[in-house]
C-alpha cells in the first residue's frame, strides 16, 4: 500500500513510517520544513513538502492521488496557541479529509485524542484543542465517502512500547507510549474492517494485532 500521512515529522508518524517501511508499504509524510526530510528517508519515508495551513484542497489532493491510504497525524503542538489549535488540528484535518475526497482515497485514519470534543467546555488552550479535534473528527465522520476510523491515544509518553494495549470504544483514562499508538495504527491500516469506529487506547494487556482483530469482529 501507498499511504501518504500529514505532519510527517510528528513523533507518531515517525514511529509509523518505519512500521509501514518495515511492512513493506510505501510511506510519504507531508512536512512544513524541507530540513525535516532525512529524518524521514532515513525512516524510509518519502518527504512530501507542503503547508496544509496554506495549501489548497486542489493542492493536497494532487500528493493524494494513487494513495492507498491516509493518516492525519498533524498537530499545533503543545506550545502552540488557540488560533493554531483551529488552524491545524480543526482546519487542517477538514481539509486533509477534503482532499483524499478529491483524490479519490477512501481508507482515512485520524489520530485525534481522548476527550475531544466539538462541545468540550472551558477556556484554557487545551480546551480549544479538545473542541477542535473534536470538531474536525465529526466533519470526518460525517464524509460516507471516506472509510475512516478515528484514534483517540490517552495520555502520549515516550516509554519503549509493550505490545500490549487496551483498544475499546471507551478506554477511560490512561497512558500509552508513542510506540504502540503507531502499532496500532500500522495495524489499522492493514485491518478494513475497522472503518466507520472511533476507538480510544491506552496500555493494556492485549497484544495490537489482537486487539485489532477483535475491535474489528465486534
Amino acid at each position: 500500500m501507498r499511504i501518504v500521512i500529514a505532519g510527517g515529522h510528528g513523533q507518531i508518524a515517525l514511529r509509523l513510517e518505519r512500521l509501514l517501511a518495515q511492512r513493506g508499504h510505501e510511506a510519504a509524510g507531508i512536512i512544513r520544513r524541507e530540513g525535516q526530510g532525512d529524518d524521514l528517508r532515513e525512516a524510509g519515508a518519502e518527504p512530501v513538502l507542503l503547508d496544509l495551513e496554506s495549501a489548497t484542497v486542489e493542492g493536497v489532493a494532487a500528493h493524494l492521488q494513487g494513495a492507498d491510504a491516509a493518516v492525519f497525524a498533524a498537530g499545533a503542538g503543545p506550545g502552540s496557541g488557540a488560533a493554531r489549535k483551529d488552524t491545524v488540528d480543526r482546519g487542517a484535518a477538514v481539509l486533509f479529509a477534503d482532499a483524499a475526497v478529491r483524490a479519490g482515497v477512501r481508507r482515512f485514519l485520524v489520530v485525534s485524542s481522548m476527550g475531544a470534543d466539538p462541545g468540550h467546555e472551558g477556556d484554557d488552550v487545551f480546551d480549544v484543542y479538545l473542541r477542535a479535534k473534536g470538531a474536525a473528527d465529526a466533519y470526518v465522520q460525517g464524509l460516507d465517502r471516506l472509510d475512516w476510523t478515528i484514534l483517540r491515544p490517552g495520555s502520549l509518553t515516550d516509554d519503549a512500547g509493550t505490545g500490549l494495549v487496551r483498544l475499546e470504544a471507551h478506554t477511560g483514562r490512561g497512558t500509552v507510549p508513542r510506540d504502540d499508538v503507531a502499532a496500532v495504527l500500522a495495524e489499522l491500516l492493514e485491518t478494513p474492517a475497522t472503518a466507520g469506529l472511533t476507538l480510544e487506547l491506552v496500555s493494556g494487556s492485549t497484544p495490537v494485532s489482537v486487539a485489532v482483530k477483535s475491535i474489528a469482529g465486534n
